[in-house]
C-alpha cells in the first residue's frame, strides 16, 4: 500500500451534501462524475492531504444504495493507492484475504479498483485504487 488515496463517504445526494463540504468546511470540489460500473455518481473533494469521495447511488440496486438503506449516510470505505493491482490482489489472496471480486473494475478518475471484504479486515471495507500514472 502506497498511501491512503481517499475516504469514501456514502451520501443520499451529492447536490444536497456538497454545500456542507464546500461552504461550511471550506474544502475544494475537484470533480463530479458518474461511474456506471459501480452504479454511483461521485464527487471528489480536496481535503488537503487526502481526498474525500462522496458516493451517491444511481439506483436502488447498487452497493451504495444498500449501504445507505442499512446504515445511513457516512463513511463507506478507505482507499489505498497501489500499483499493479492484479499482483497486489494475488498477494493478498495468498495471505488469506477475501476480495469482493476476482478482477479489478473501472472506478472513478480512470482508476482500476478492487475491494477487500470487511470480514478479512476487522469490519473495515478497504479499496485498492490503481491509477497507473493517470494522475491524482
Amino acid at each position: 500500500m502506497q498511501k491512503v488515496d481517499h475516504v469514501g463517504i456514502a451520501v443520499k445526494s451529492i447536490d444536497v451534501s456538497i454545500d456542507y463540504y464546500i461552504h461550511t468546511l471550506g474544502l475544494t470540489l475537484l470533480a463530479v462524475e458518474e461511474v456506471p460500473s459501480q452504479n454511483v455518481r461521485v464527487a471528489f473533494i480536496d481535503a488537503g492531504n487526502i481526498k474525500l469521495e462522496l458516493l451517491e447511488p444511481l439506483g436502488e440496486d447498487g452497493a451504495i444504495a444498500k449501504f445507505i438503506e442499512k446504515r445511513g449516510e457516512g463513511v463507506h470505505h478507505i482507499a489505498f493507492g497501489v500499483t499493479d493491482i492484479r499482483s497486489r490482489m494475488a498477494e493478498l489472496r495468498e495471505k488469506g484475504v477475501q476480495l469482493l471480486q476476482e478482477e479489478p473494475k473501472p472506478g472513478a478518475g480512470g482508476a482500476d479498483v478492487a475491494f477487500l471484504h470487511p470480514k478479512s479486515s476487522f469490519g473495515v471495507l478497504y479499496e485498492l485504487c490503481d491509477k497507473s500514472g493517470k494522475g491524482d
